[in-house]
Parts: C-alpha cells; structure tokens; sequence
C-alpha cells in the first residue's frame, strides 16, 4: 500500500492517519465489522478513553482472526457518540499509539447520537488489504 499526504492539504499525522492510501491488486480484501468498546463478556465501561482503547483492542483480535495485523488496514471510519474536541483527542492519540512510526489508515469519523448498545460511546470498523500471494 501507498500512503499519501499530499501537498495543499493539512498535516494528518497528528490526528493518527493519512488523507489517501493506495492498495495495488491483486489484493485480498479483509472487511473487520464494527468493533466497540466492549470486552469478551459484553461489558462496557462508562469512560470513553477505556472503550476506545477496548474497541481497538478488539479490532486487532478480528484482524488477527484473518491472518491481518493493523498496519495491514487500509481504511478505518469511526463512530463517536457525543463527539467533541477532547473525545477526537483521545481517540487520535490511541490511533497514533496503535500505529506508531508506521504510516497510519484514512480515516473517517462520523459523529452520531447513539450506536447499537446502550451505553455504546464508541465503535470503529476497518478494511484491510494484503498482497495477493501466489
């Protein structure tokens, strides 16, 4: 994959990702459902850090599941509940931790009113691509 960031748009890194990534074909597509921020047993904290951190803990394991790991992703949208600045902060800064030295996805995120579960404050899901091995 490419990751582009070109001139005459502002600087992404900060935020955790990139504005363009190019995936070449042959490809194998891997689409990872909305995760949210609760754990195994179904539980969800009320602190909105700790769900974001939980969510994307559980995109690794759904990656994992496919043979994918994160710098395999391509493209992430995210779903915040209440969006606000300190909420984008938080979860900007989990996206850089995640992705490191690493170029990061694009992405999306959508402010909404309410996700699936009560108490849902947060969900994101991803694509991911691998080269086609023959």
């Amino acid at each position: 994959m490419k990751f582009i960031n070109p001139e005459g748009l502002y600087d992404p890194r900060p935020n955790g990702y990139s504005h363009v990534v190019v995936a070449e074909a042959p490809a194998r597509f891997i689409y990872i459902a909305g995760q949210g921020g609760e754990d195994a047993e179904g539980r969800l904290s009320d602190d909105f850090g700790v769900q974001v951190k939980q969510a994307l803990s559980n995109l690794q394991t759904a990656l994992a599941a496919a043979g994918a790991v994160h710098t395999d992703v391509a493209k992430v949208t995210a779903l915040i509940v209440d969006h606000s600045e300190a909420r984008l902060a938080i979860f900007s800064q989990a996206l850089r931790a995640m992705w490191g030295d690493h170029p990061a996805p694009a992405c999306t995120l959508i402010p909404v009113p309410r996700l699936a579960l009560d108490g849902m404050l947060f969900e994101i899901e991803a694509t991911a691509v691998q080269p086609e091995i023959y």
